[in-house]
């Protein structure tokens, strides 16, 4: 059970939702109590053998997980994590995420990271996210994968290239939380030019509200239609809604909290001391990590 920290990691970057990580997980552990225990002492490294098995379920899943967002209403965003210290993991039910359960945030689980492994094959995924960020060598993934190690090493030259080209340079950490403070006060202060003075003339804001509350179905592009847009926002909501600075998988970010419950949190893309892209999560199914932090 030592490794499961370490598997809920791996799973949550190969799937976006920790949701559906903390299934796999779940399945991976099935499979190997389900074994006889002549079988388990067989097994050389079962640390090995859970992280092979928890990637294969997890490719398994990336495959089936293309179609059902063909049908997910609006756009389909990862579910974004709070700062561990934040973290208070209660769920429906009022179960309390097991704290080994937590996934470490670094660059490697940033929102826009995320995003663009999105675009990616699941075979590209499995192989970079296991070479590059867990540091596995092309044989292992190679194993996991059913592939020749070459064919593994392609896959993660091809994922390394597209995340480099789709990824600009992000600015440092304390220029972004400056740059994300500077728009939360425009933002309440309802400013129209300083939010277009902080965001990209080609700046993106895509929002995910899964069909369960009131989101904008396509990507809002443009700095000034996204000004714009978020000051009418301001202005249909009531007082009772508040914007908090948070920490948002590792990143400066905002959440939107209204009788005292967070119903949108706010990732940032900042490079070139502007806002690029802005992911608004809504969809509640992808709060839970939110609910009492």
């Amino acid at each position: 059970m030592g490794e499961r920290r370490q598997l809920i990691n791996l799973a949550y970057r190969l799937l976006g939702s920790l949701a559906e990580a903390e299934d796999a997980v779940q399945e991976t552990y099935a499979r190997w109590y389900s074994m006889s225990r002549q079988q388990q002492d067989a097994i050389q490294s079962p640390g090995a053998w859970l992280t092979t098995v928890a990637s294969r379920i997890c490719l398994d899943l990336l495959g089936s997980a293309r179609a059902r967002r063909e049908r997910y209403v609006g756009e389909w965003l990862p579910e974004p994590l709070p700062d561990p210290g934040e973290w208070l993991g209660v769920r429906p039910g009022g179960i309390t995420a097991d704290p080994a359960d937590r996934v470490t945030l670094d660059e490697s689980v940033s929102m826009a990271f995320l995003v663009v492994l999105e675009s990616l094959t699941g075979a590209q995924r499995v192989a970079f996210i296991l070479h590059d960020v867990f540091g596995y060598s092309f044989a292992e993934v190679a194993e996991v994968t059913g592939r020749t190690s070459d064919a593994c090493r392609q896959l993660a030259s091809t994922a390394r290239r597209r995340i480099r080209d789709a990824q600009p340079p992000e600015s440092p950490t304390a220029q972004q939380a400056s740059i994300v403070r500077s728009f939360k006060r425009a933002w309440e202060a309802k400013d129209i030019n300083a939010l277009v003075g902080l965001l990209d003339p080609g700046a993106i804001v895509v929002a995910d509200g899964g069909g369960l509350v009131s989101a904008a179905l396509q990507p809002i592009e443009g700095g000034e239609q996204i000004a714009r847009y978020i000051v009418d926002l301001a202005g249909q909501v009531s007082g009772s809604v508040r914007i908090l600075e948070r920490t948002v998988n590792g990143q400066p970010g905002l959440v939107a909290q209204q009788d005292g419950v967070i119903v949108t949190v706010f990732a940032f893309g900042i490079a070139r001391d502007r806002i690029q892209n802005i992911w608004a999560v809504r969809n509640p199914d992808k709060l839970q990590p939110w609910a009492a932090s």
